[in-house]
């Protein structure tokens, strides 16, 4: 349904465009050239069709871009969570530095290592 509303979007905003260019402007506009149509309908009429166009694609592109609203596809999933949240929630919980856990020296000990890591006494 989406995929039609924005193939109807997409088609009243190039046929605006158009009649947008076909307007006499305050130079003339693309309409001068266009004789023939001033003459079966008159300058008048042509004008006053032109503009009934113009506002009618401008409220069918109003109407369309609230109805895209509506129809446009949303995650419908039962976890609202954004992805952020859901990075924030599995991060791994930090671990205390390795200096605060030690317990204390006993005398007569060799120091651990700076990694805090025991290692084994060299075979003698």
């Amino acid at each position: 349904m989406f995929t039609l509303v924005l193939v109807l979007i997409i088609i009243v905003s190039f046929l605006l465009g158009i009649v947008i260019l076909v307007q006499n402007s305050k130079g003339g506009g693309l309409s001068s050239g266009f004789a023939a149509s001033n003459q079966i309908m008159g300058v008048r009429k042509t004008t006053d069709f032109l503009e009934k166009l113009t506002w009618g694609f401008a409220i069918s592109m109003l109407v369309l871009a609230i109805i895209g609203n509506f129809v446009i596809p949303r995650n419908t999933g039962t976890n609202n969570a954004s992805i952020i949240e859901d990075q924030i929630q599995n991060v791994p919980a930090a671990q205390a530095p390795a200096t605060a856990a030690q317990p204390a020296a006993q005398p007569g000990a060799q120091p651990a290592p700076a990694g805090g890591q025991p290692t084994a006494a060299p075979a003698q």
